[in-house]
C-alpha cells in the first residue's frame, strides 16, 4: 500500500513539473518565429494539392467568401484528427458551394508545424498521439499543450506576437487556396473550442493585410477580451447550455466580465457586434456535443444537423460595412 502511495506521489510531482515546464516554455515557439529562427518552411503545408481539392473549388470562381476552419485543442497536425470535425467540414463543403474552405491550418503552432514532425520532442508527441488514438490518458497531454498555446494567444505580452504569426499563416493558407489579394472577398473564421481565441486574436492583423470584412464564428470557443474583437465584422458565439468549457472564457478573463464596461469585449458588445447563439442542451464535445450525430433535439434533428444548419445560416448573413474599432 505504501509503495502504491509513493508511486502516486512521484507521478503527481512529475506531472506537476511537466505542467510548469510546459507553461514556461509555451511562448518559445512564437518568440523564435519573431526572432526569425524558423518559420520559412511553412508555405508547402498550407496549399491544397489540386488532386485533393474538392470539386466545388475547381468548378466555381470567384468565391463569395473564404472560410478558414480552426480545429479544437485535440488536434496534432494540419489534418483534422477528430472524425466528427471532418464530418462537419464535409457537410459544410456540400452545403456552401459558394465558399472555398481552408482546412490546412494547425492553429496551435505559430509556424503551422504539426506536433509530430520537425520538433525536438516530435517523438514524444507521436507517442502521445498513438496513446490518444487508443483512448489512453497520456494522450490528454496534447490537449494540455494546445491549451497553453491558447493562453499565449490571450496573453497581453506574448499574444501580439503569436497572433501576428498566426495571421501570416492564415494569409498564406488563403493564398494557397486561390485568395486574391486586394479583392476584398470576405473571410470567415470558424474557431472550435480553443480555435475561437486563435481566430479572434488574428483578426486585427488579417484586416490590415486583406482590407476585407472578417467574420468570426465561435463554436463553443474559449475567448478573452482580445483587441481583435474590435475589428470583426461580427462575432457569432455558438454555445450550448451544457457546454461548461466555453464558459471558462467568461470566468477566467476579466475583460469578459460585465462590470468592466470599458473592456474591448464589452464595448464591442454594446455596439451590437457580438451575438450569442443558443444551441439548447448541447455540450462541448463527445456524446451530446455540437458534433454528435446520435443525439437529437425535440424536433428530431441531430445535434450535428443543427450545428451545420446554424453555421451555414451565420455564414450567409449579409456583411456589414462598419469594421472600425469600437
Amino acid at each position: 500500500m505504501s509503495l502504491g502511495l509513493e508511486t502516486l506521489k512521484v507521478i503527481f510531482l512529475l506531472t506537476l513539473l511537466w505542467l510548469v515546464i510546459s507553461a514556461l516554455t509555451a511562448p518559445l515557439e512564437a518568440l523564435g518565429w519573431w526572432a526569425g529562427w524558423f518559420g520559412e518552411e511553412i508555405e508547402e503545408t498550407l496549399a491544397r494539392p489540386k488532386e485533393e481539392g474538392t470539386e466545388h473549388e475547381a468548378s466555381r470562381s470567384p468565391a463569395a467568401y473564404f472560410i478558414i476552419f480552426l480545429t479544437g485543442i485535440a488536434g496534432v497536425r494540419q489534418e483534422l484528427y477528430l472524425p466528427e470535425e471532418q464530418t462537419l467540414l464535409n457537410r459544410l463543403v456540400r452545403q456552401l458551394p459558394e465558399a472555398i474552405i481552408v482546412d490546412t491550418i494547425f492553429p496551435y503552432s505559430v509556424t503551422n508545424r504539426a506536433l509530430t514532425s520537425q520538433r525536438l520532442f516530435a517523438w514524444f508527441w507521436r507517442y502521445a498521439f498513438r496513446q490518444k488514438e487508443h483512448g489512453r490518458r497520456v494522450g490528454f497531454l496534447i490537449n494540455i499543450r494546445n491549451l497553453f498555446q491558447v493562453m499565449v494567444s490571450a496573453d497581453h505580452r506574448f499574444g501580439p506576437i503569436y497572433n501576428q504569426g498566426t495571421a501570416e499563416t492564415l494569409i498564406k493558407g488563403l493564398r494557397g487556396h486561390g485568395y486574391a489579394g486586394g479583392s476584398g472577398t470576405p473571410v470567415i473564421l470558424i474557431g472550435y473550442s480553443g480555435g475561437g481565441q486563435i481566430a479572434l486574436g488574428a483578426v486585427s492583423y488579417l484586416l490590415r493585410q486583406l482590407a476585407a470584412p472578417i467574420r468570426v464564428i465561435s463554436l463553443g470557443g474559449v475567448m478573452c477580451s482580445d483587441p481583435g474583437v474590435q475589428h470583426v465584422e461580427h462575432l457569432y458565439h455558438i454555445r450550448g447550455q451544457r457546454d461548461g468549457i466555453q464558459r471558462l472564457g467568461e470566468i477566467l478573463f476579466p475583460g469578459r466580465w460585465s462590470l468592466l464596461a470599458n473592456s474591448f469585449w464589452n464595448q464591442v458588445s454594446a455596439r451590437g457586434k457580438i451575438t450569442f447563439v443558443d444551441m439548447g442542451p448541447m455540450a462541448h464535445n463527445g456524446p451530446g456535443g455540437y458534433l454528435d450525430e446520435a443525439s437529437f433535439l425535440a424536433n428530431g434533428q441531430s445535434y450535428m444537423d443543427e450545428t451545420v444548419a446554424t453555421i451555414c445560416r451565420l455564414v450567409r448573413l449579409p456583411f456589414r460595412q462598419d469594421n472600425g474599432p469600437a
